[in-house]
C-alpha cells in the first residue's frame, strides 16, 4: 500500500478560508446561518469555518454538531458505530440556513442520515452542504455546495483526514494499492 499526502496544513487552511467566504456570498451575510458538524471531524471543520466567517463579517455563528448513526441505512454491516450526542444551538435551526458539515463525502450516504435527522429536529429555511474533500463515487443525487478539493479516487482507495484537533495534524492523505 502507498499512501500520499493530498493536502497540508496550509492546503487545509486555504480551502476553509474559501468555504468561508463562500457561504457568506451565498448566504448574503452572516444572518440565519448554523453551521452543524457531522462528528467527528466535520465538527472541528465547521467550528474553523465559523471562526473564519465571524473574523470576516464580525457576526458570530452559531455552531452544533449532529450525529448520524442511528440514521444510516449500513448500521447492519457496521453495527460498532458509537453514537455521538448531537448539539443543536439555542434558537434551533427553524428558518434558519443550515450548512452541514462533513470531512469527505464519498457515497453520500452520512448527508442522507443527516438530512434525516434535520427533519426530526427542525425545519430550517434551507439546507446547504460543505465539504473538505469530493472523492466522487456517489449512490445518492447528493451534491455538494461548498468544497474544498476535489480529489478522484479509486473505489479501493481510502483517503483519510487529520485534523490538528483530533489527530494532533492537519492532513489529507490517500491511501491505495502499491504502484
Amino acid at each position: 500500500m502507498s499512501t500520499r499526502t493530498v493536502l497540508h496544513e496550509a492546503d487545509i487552511a486555504r480551502a476553509l478560508t474559501r468555504i468561508a467566504h463562500e457561504i457568506l456570498e451565498s448566504n448574503k451575510g452572516p444572518d440565519g446561518l448554523v453551521l452543524l458538524g457531522i462528528p467527528s471531524r466535520g465538527v472541528p471543520l465547521a467550528e474553523r469555518i465559523a471562526a473564519l466567517i465571524e473574523r470576516v463579517s464580525g457576526a458570530s455563528i452559531a455552531v452544533g454538531q449532529l450525529d448520524v448513526t442511528m440514521y444510516r441505512d449500513d448500521l447492519s454491516r457496521h453495527p460498532t458505530r458509537t453514537p455521538r450526542p448531537t448539539s443543536i444551538p439555542a434558537g434551533g435551526i427553524d428558518g434558519r440556513t443550515v450548512v452541514l458539515v462533513d470531512d469527505v463525502l464519498f457515497s453520500g450516504r452520512s448527508i442522507r442520515a443527516a438530512l434525516d435527522a434535520i427533519g426530526d429536529i427542525g425545519r430550517p429555511s434551507a439546507v446547504r452542504l460543505a465539504i473538505l474533500v469530493d472523492r466522487g463515487h456517489r449512490e445518492l443525487p447528493i451534491r455538494p455546495d461548498f468544497v474544498g478539493k476535489n480529489l478522484p479516487s479509486a473505489r479501493s482507495e481510502r483517503v483519510n483526514v487529520a485534523l490538528s484537533e483530533v489527530d494532533g495534524i492537519d492532513e489529507v492523505t490517500i491511501r491505495g494499492e502499491a504502484d
